[in-house]
């Protein structure tokens, strides 16, 4: 599933804990700004805006304060605002230059490394040997870049750690860029020396914590969170990591999923109990309850931020993934569509994905029996357009082609596997081979006598089933299919030496497996086509074909009347 996949669609997490300290170089400024500082680190930034917007009003020359708004901003993904207080930031009479660290992370989000590069530049312009905060902050530029450059990160703070190693909020950051650039053991160390150097610097305990839930120690992450609780109780992003943790254990054992999923989702609320409810905050639930796939809660949800913001239309995928889980097709359609169709979004492979599957399970009659083919065709399009933007996401349409096949829409079921079948990549690729391959067969069995059977469809069924014994020799049932379906296809040559494959391979099996009645049905079934495909050709091989079937089916009217007729 792309949903692990979705790719697929990940949580819209607090990114490399960006503006958490971007106030702390100036704790002798006014007491508003440590108090700005708290509310970013416990990701109460609608708070944390309030008050910066507050010092602001009544101290204009306060560049910090504008820089550190801009950033909550860039945070949000709120460019135009970040933009403008940065631009505005640069006019104070005090950290002015700061600003220059934000319009470089911006440069770096558009690739414009050169632009970014000399802003920093100027940012960094008469640093004394022991400053240290303005190296944090381009590095964290670097981090949060929507194309993050950690390794460019450890390399300013490093070069910074040589006059000042000793300072916690470095440590901390190069724990976030050793982080980044997969050096578990790196960031263990800076991370416990970012907290040991200053013991109030939860963040820095709390990614410890972090560390192990990535390398799956989810009980050891449990035990460390639960250090940081004992510090403060309220420390709200902590209970964001429970979460996350808990999700963890839940996609690790399935059996146990729905009440993990549960605790999973109670740390998630009382992470929101302790943020400020807003919309942002409001939408990493959503991406939350989209990992754990509560889409009933995530409808409910949606419907509640469009209440507080009818204007958002990232509300709108929520709502529409949502309705497109809980059965609801024309509310999953015109919010999917409402979504993909605003001219600022930037679509995702999943958006495409569930309109597509939603315009099919719209054109899908109650009984389940068919399917309106300009509905199908419409969204075959969309799930098209999703697989050209991520090949990864046919693997969220195998239990869809399932449906289909049991629905005995074998068409349409063909159709849907046939992508997977056709994406190497994919960890469905051999299941959906023989879903491809059995859908082709099917489509093709049972047509009247004046119906031709689909020659091209049949060619890619042997083809399937010839990919799913490459991969697999001993899926016997294949080497059937492939008998079957050259018999449709009247290649005599072809289906005979499947059948004799058939039937060697499970020979060597052994007695018991012969003993089977399944597989005693398939060999008669082998030995009667492979003696009628000889009939007109070799009458001694007919009739050795059909006294094997009689030693196994003495009654067996097909042989015994042939074998008369051969006579």
């Amino acid at each position: 599933m792309m949903k692990n996949k979705l790719t697929t669609m990940k949580m819209n997490k607090f990114t490399t804990f960006s503006v958490a300290l971007m106030a702390s170089a100036f704790t002798t400024q006014a007491q508003d700004i440590n108090q700005a500082r708290k509310a970013i680190d416990a990701e109460q930034f609608e708070s944390s805006k309030s008050i910066l917007k507050s010092i602001i009003k009544a101290k204009p020359s306060n560049g910090a304060a504008f820089f550190t708004l801009g950033n909550v901003y860039l945070t949000q993904s709120v460019e135009d605002s970040a933009k403008i207080y940065f631009q505005e930031g640069l006019n104070a009479s005090e950290n002015a230059k700061l600003n220059y660290i934000g319009l470089g992370q911006m440069d770096l989000n558009k690739n414009d490394l050169t632009g970014a590069q000399a802003k920093f530049a100027l940012a960094t312009k008469d640093m004394r040997k022991k400053d240290v905060q303005e190296f944090v902050y381009v590095a964290r530029a670097y981090m949060n870049a929507n194309k993050p450059d950690y390794k460019g990160a450890i390399a300013i703070l490093t070069r910074a750690a040589i006059n000042n190693s000793q300072d916690a909020q470095l440590q901390l950051a190069l724990g976030d860029a050793y982080y980044g650039d997969g050096k578990q053991n790196e960031a263990y160390v800076a991370y416990r020396s970012a907290f040991q150097l200053d013991n109030t610097l939860l963040r820095a305990k709390m990614q410890l914590g972090v560390l192990l839930k990535g390398a799956k120690s989810y009980d050891e992450a449990s035990k460390a969170y639960n250090e940081v609780i004992a510090i403060n109780p309220n420390y709200g992003p902590v209970y964001r990591e429970l979460a996350e943790t808990y999700y963890k254990i839940a996609r690790n054992k399935p059996s146990q999923a729905a009440v993990n999923y549960k605790t999973a989702l109670g740390y998630y609320d009382k992470y929101m109990s302790l943020t400020d409810y807003s919309i942002n905050s409001r939408m990493r639930r959503a991406d939350f309850l989209i990992l754990i796939e509560d889409y009933v809660a995530l409808e409910a949800e949606a419907n509640k931020m469009i209440e507080l913001d009818k204007v958002n239309p990232r509300i709108y995928r929520y709502l529409g993934y949502a309705a497109y889980k809980n059965g609801n097709v024309d509310v999953a359609i015109k919010s999917l569509e409402s979504f993909i169709n605003a001219p600022a979004n930037k679509p995702i492979a999943l958006d495409y994905l569930y309109l597509g599957l939603t315009k099919i399970k719209k054109g899908t009659s109650a009984d389940g029996l068919s399917i309106d083919p300009a509905a199908f065709s419409a969204g075959l399009t969309d799930v098209k357009k999703a697989i050209e933007m991520e090949p990864l996401a046919v693997q969220d349409l195998s239990e869809v082609g399932k449906k289909l096949f049991t629905q005995k829409l074998y068409n349409e079921a063909a159709a849907i596997f046939e992508f997977g079948a056709n994406t190497k990549e994919s960890s469905n690729l051999l299941d959906d081979n023989v879903y491809y391959g059995l859908a082709n067969y099917y489509a093709n069995t049972n047509k009247g006598k004046d119906v031709k059977v689909d020659v091209v469809a049949l060619q890619k069924a042997d083809a399937a089933f010839e990919k799913v014994l490459v991969a697999s020799p001993s899926y016997l049932e294949a080497y059937l299919y492939r008998a079957r379906t050259n018999r449709l296809l009247e290649k005599d040559d072809a289906m005979v030496k499947n059948y004799e494959d058939y039937v060697a391979k499970t020979t060597e099996l052994g007695a018991a497996e012969l003993a089977k009645p399944a597989v005693k049905t398939k060999f008669i079934e082998s030995y009667n086509n492979m003696a009628a495909s000889f009939a007109n050709t070799d009458t001694t091989k007919a009739k050795e074909y059909f006294k094997k079937t009689l030693a196994l089916d003495p009654a067996n009217s097909y042989a015994l009347e042939s074998l008369k007729i051969l006579k």
